[in-house]
């Protein structure tokens, strides 16, 4: 593991401290960033994103998935829990604390933008991270990119109308140029991109075997990995900055998203990792699998709700909190998922 990905939580908690201090310093500054948009997408956290996405992508191998009947039990419960659970106990949550439990504390149309937000990040399965989350738990690497190739292909089909009927059943109006137009910019654009670089390092190197092929497309990754890391920490910095006044003048809207948030993490981790071990799956399948599950593709949640509600509305700030949430939730499970190892017979 490089530096990155062993102190990840302190260079995210850097960038939000960073972020504050700049937004509270530098508000016009952070203004004209914000205006910076093009049919409701903003270009410099377009770029951003596209910068952490990239590298990622290229690692995805859809040739992979022909290998899945070898062993399909670990990539059905993946499937089963982040299109057939996690987006409806999300969407339930949200309803459940902002529309009842926190009624008093907020009022009915900030409710609704939080909901929202909750509901974007419940809907976009982890793609990037989720290659980190593994590796700490000594996970089985192809079998992971197995699971991530088939949930990327399915969010191109299914994120955007999925999306839009929770968010409507939440009585929120979504306009659906603006839904597609963010699948195709943050999803297919970069997986395709993705793809034609792994053909183009395949073609070159090809007639020196796969092994050479298969290290030439993980030195191109890490040699673009730093764009990746950039860009992370340049949109968490940003996004804290967007959203300073708010985090300073209301501390408690934060407590009250995170609340929410932890309890789907650690409960669809529990339901994920509980039911892999009752199926018997070896551990370094069922913990990614419960990993994928807990964490969010909080790119794409974060860039769709800023989007569809702009940088400063309660559906963004409920993205940023789970940006905010993530990483010390998801190093909390990775120690609980290495720690129970002995639980599976097949560890």
């Amino acid at each position: 593991m490089g530096i990155f990905e062993r102190y990840l939580s302190v260079w995210v908690a850097l960038a939000m401290a960073a972020g504050v201090a700049a937004g509270l310093w530098q508000p016009q500054w952070f203004s004209l960033v914000a205006s910076l948009e093009y049919a409701q997408v903003n270009a410099v956290i377009a770029v951003l994103i596209w910068l952490m996405i990239y590298p990622m992508m290229v690692q995805v191998d859809f040739a992979a998935i022909r290998d899945v009947g070898k062993k399909p039990a670990g990539l059905l419960l993946t499937l089963v829990i982040n299109w057939l659970v996690k987006p409806f106990t999300m969407a339930l949550l949200g309803w459940l604390f902002f529309r009842v439990l926190f009624a008093d504390w907020v009022d009915p149309q900030t409710a609704t933008e939080y909901i929202a937000g909750m509901i974007l990040l419940g809907v976009a399965p982890c793609t990037a991270m989720v290659f980190v989350w593994s590796q700490l738990t000594k996970g089985d690497a192809n079998y992971t990119l197995v699971q991530v190739s088939v949930n990327d292909l399915i969010m191109i089909f299914a994120f955007a109308p999925i999306s839009a009927w929770l968010l409507g059943v939440s009585d929120i109006t979504v306009p659906w140029s603006t839904l597609l137009l963010s699948v195709l910019l943050y999803v297919v654009l970069p997986l395709l991109a993705g793809v034609f670089t792994r053909h183009y390092l395949t073609r070159r190197v090809t007639r020196h075997g796969a092994a050479t092929t298969d290290k030439a497309i993980v030195a191109f990754a890490q040699r673009v990995k730093p764009w990746s890391v950039f860009g992370l920490l340049a949109t968490v910095l940003l996004l804290f900055g967007f959203q300073a006044q708010t985090i300073l003048s209301q501390p408690l809207a934060i407590v009250l998203i995170a609340i929410p948030l932890l309890l789907q993490t650690y409960g669809i981790f529990a339901l994920s990792y509980f039911v892999g071990c009752k199926l018997k799956l070896p551990h370094n399948i069922a913990a990614p699998a419960g990993m994928i599950g807990a964490s969010n593709f909080f790119e794409l949640a974060v860039a769709v709700a800023i989007s569809l509600f702009g940088l400063h509305s309660g559906a963004a700030l409920a993205t940023v909190v789970g940006v905010l949430v993530e990483v010390p939730v998801m190093l909390s499970l990775v120690w609980f998922a290495n720690s129970t190892r002995h639980w599976f017979a097949h560890a």
